[in-house]
């Protein structure tokens, strides 16, 4: 078994894992909007339990969805997909980061 083998499996293993994370992220925020917009045709309104309850699920699938593009760092061969890849974990790191806040303030609002 040579190295060039190895890497060749690893990198698609490591491919198939950060598609599965990427599903599964996709999978919580599209259950959570489904799931909050039903309960908006139901009852009408939208309280702040039933928003900080779809943030934190965003939150939730955000984080899958981050740690798929982690593991995509482990099999970038060039320099221009490590910056493609960074901004992309810039950017959901600030949504996070947002939500995060805007869960707080919610909460604390309470």
């Amino acid at each position: 078994m040579t190295l060039e083998y190895f890497e060749t499996v690893l990198s698609i293993v490591l491919s198939i894992f950060a598609h599965i994370l990427e599903i599964l992220g996709a999978a919580v925020i599209i259950f959570a909007g489904i799931k909050t917009f039903i309960y908006f045709l139901t009852t009408g309104n939208v309280r702040r339990e039933t928003r900080l309850y779809f943030a934190r699920f965003l939150v939730f699938g955000l984080e899958f969805k981050l740690a798929g593009e982690i593991l995509r760092t482990v099999i970038v061969r060039s320099f221009s997909e490590i910056l493609v890849l960074a901004a992309i974990i810039a950017l959901r790191f600030f949504l996070n980061l947002i939500l995060h806040w805007e869960i707080h303030q919610e909460s604390k609002d309470n």
